[in-house]
């Protein structure tokens, strides 16, 4: 296990952590989140002893080892096989099948074991590094953006992998669905401090906002209760008979300490500035055709036909063509043979893996945004930079020094400024966090143009896409459906040597129909059962802090009534009853929050039941 105790970092006048901790339990897999620059790599810098903290310290047990993902390329070996037993231990230097399974599960195929690593692309070699930690089988494996190069079977095939692994894990991810279905609790970074639930994204986002309306709740409770007392003592200061309350209630104002007003956090401000289309296609590609090697065709005799509210997802493995197909739609590349029709009316932009090289260094951040639209002026451009979190004085940055997912974040504001109604992206999230990725789906579900990705975040695929072209083995086909759809008819089981062999194997004695559904009128009555008293109690407690606060509206009214009457009894009973109801009030919010986390975590048992019965 490994043990983080009230630690401290900072750079210059930023605090990145104050005081904080976490622990990572035996058998424990940890996704770790928070947004871009708020520590997360920082925090895997100093547990993996490049960084240190502050103040506080990072411990694990004599003998622990760490494994981390390295982003960095640098191999001594002549062949992938080679490399990949490079990370064994020592007493397993000999085991190649075991760097053999790693590989095979990662994409590479028998043939590639001897070839040399530099042959592959920067996507291959990263997972050839991930290779190296993984046969290493450390106490704690430690992976930053493992997805980012990998596609959907690997993606998958990775997912089983570290489900079964049999110590810790922390995992640094912006795909969402991925984390979730891999980690056993979630720690985040949120305002300096680590906060760690057992549980997936969903639950710990709801509890961090369920904590943060709790907060401001009690702030204002207490700000409201301190005016009251200030108001008493100004009134009554000079009242000799009241003497001793007014000096109780100094003496409390003396013990109150100010919650602080929770700064507010800027998330990515997507909107897409759509340009209406009165067309019925938008774009129609016959009969294409491509291939780098005249051996090997990579897209042959492909026809698409492209309407104005199209979601169309392309997926497949990596280097089976989804890039070059999206570059031919673009007509950014020729195709052997086909044409790419687009109609005068659409308005098209393209965010490419690699584009972020295009834009200019010497220029600032406001600076690339004016110049791909000489149209707008600095105060439109400026407003952009504020939506992709660039604000005031960081719009003025040149683009030299911004990191990888800060220049993304340039090239979606080039998007965003521009009007379209047809956008073409390629793997647009990988230097995202996760705000960002759910902000990003809301905005392109909002879009009133079209839609054509390439993307293996399942999460996207399930939330956006109603077309898909899928590259499997046997070619490129399309496919009229959702993502489920897809995986209910075809799926990627066909795909040999990439799932792992402990994955589930798929039900062969189903239900029918009928069976189906008594089993779901079965499931659904006993959710009924279970939820709605929970939401009657929910309904109950917020009828009752609600009918509670309407009383210390009377009370507060009363009491200046009583103040100004100069009555002191009535001053006495009316602030006792005022002390009880604040002190209920706090009780009640408290029952409402164990209320609220016991209904959320039945409604997603029950959910989960449901799901499943779907598969049978």
């Amino acid at each position: 296990m490994l043990n983080i105790e009230s630690i401290y970092k900072g750079f210059g006048d930023q605090i990145l952590l104050e005081d904080t901790g976490l622990q990572i339990n035996q058998g424990e897999r940890v996704g770790l989140v928070g947004r871009n620059g708020h520590g997360k790599t920082t925090l895997l810098n100093m547990m993996a002893g490049i960084d240190h903290p502050d103040d506080g310290k990072i411990s694990c047990p004599t003998g622990y080892r760490i494994g981390i993902l390295s982003q960095k390329i640098s191999f001594e070996k002549n062949t992938i096989i080679e490399e990949a037993m490079q990370g064994l231990l020592e007493h397993e230097r000999d085991h190649s099948w075991k760097a053999e399974k790693i590989l095979a599960g990662l994409g590479f195929s028998q043939p590639d074991m001897k070839k040399d690593p530099v042959l592959f692309s920067g996507g291959f070699q990263v997972r050839l590094n991930l290779a190296k930690v993984l046969v290493s089988e450390p106490d704690l494996l430690i992976l930053d953006e493992p997805t980012n190069y990998l596609d959907i079977t690997s993606i998958r095939w990775i997912s089983q992998f570290l489900v079964a692994w049999p110590r810790e894990v922390l995992l640094v991810t912006h795909d969402r669905g991925f984390m979730d279905n891999v980690v056993t609790h979630i720690a985040g970074i949120h305002r300096q401090k680590i906060k760690k639930i057992k549980g997936d994204t969903f639950k710990y986002y709801f509890q961090v906002a369920q904590d943060e309306e709790i907060y401001e709740k009690t702030r204002q409770n207490e700000e409201k209760r301190k005016k009251e007392i200030e108001l008493f003592v100004t009134r009554f200061r000079a009242k000799a008979r009241l003497a001793n309350m007014v000096q109780s209630r100094l003496k409390t104002l003396e013990k109150t300490q100010s919650k602080e007003k929770l700064a507010q956090l800027k998330n990515l401000a997507f909107s897409f500035n759509c340009l209406p289309f009165a067309g019925k296609q938008m774009m129609a590609a016959e009969n294409l055709s491509f291939s780098w090697d005249p051996n090997t065709p990579l897209i042959q005799d492909f026809s698409l036909t492209i309407y104005p509210n199209d979601r169309i997802a392309i997926i497949g493995k990596n280097g089976k063509g989804k890039t070059t197909l999206l570059r031919l739609l673009t007509q950014n590349l020729d195709p052997k043979t086909g044409t790419v029709v687009v109609n005068p009316g659409v308005s098209k932009g393209y965010f490419e893996q690699t584009n972020i090289q295009s834009l200019n260094d010497n220029f600032t951040i406001e600076e690339e945004l004016t110049h791909s639209q000489p149209d707008y002026d600095r105060q439109a451009a400026r407003n952009i930079c504020g939506a992709m979190m660039f604000e005031k004085d960081a719009a003025l940055k040149k683009i030299s020094v911004l990191s990888g997912g800060e220049k993304s974040r340039v090239m979606l504001g080039k998007l965003l400024i521009s009007p379209l109604n047809l956008v073409l992206l390629d793997e647009p999230t990988n230097h995202l966090d996760i705000e960002a990725c759910d902000a990003f789906v809301e905005a392109l579900n909002a879009f009133e143009g079209a839609v054509i990705l390439v993307t293996h975040n399942e999460l996207f695929l399930h939330a956006l896409a109603n077309r898909l072209v899928v590259f499997k083995k046997e070619g490129i086909s399309l496919f009229e459906g959702t993502y489920q759809e897809f995986l209910d008819k075809e799926g990627w089981e066909d795909e040999e040597g990439l799932l792992s062999p402990e994955a589930p194997k798929p039900k062969t004695d189903s239900l029918s129909k009928k069976e189906l559904r008594q089993k779901k009128s079965e499931i659904i009555a006993s959710r009924s059962k279970v939820i709605n008293p929970i939401q009657r109690a929910i309904t109950r407690t917020e009828d009752t802090i609600e009918e509670k606060e309407g009383r210390i509206q009377t009370v507060n009214e009363q009491l200046l009534i009583a103040s100004q009457q100069q009555d002191g009894p009535g001053i006495a009973t009316l602030a006792k009853e005022l002390a009880g109801l604040e002190k209920e009030i706090e009780a009640l919010f408290e029952d409402l929050e164990l209320q609220t986390d016991e209904m959320e975590l039945k409604t997603k048992y029950f959910e989960k039941e449901l799901n499943a019965l779907e598969g049978c």
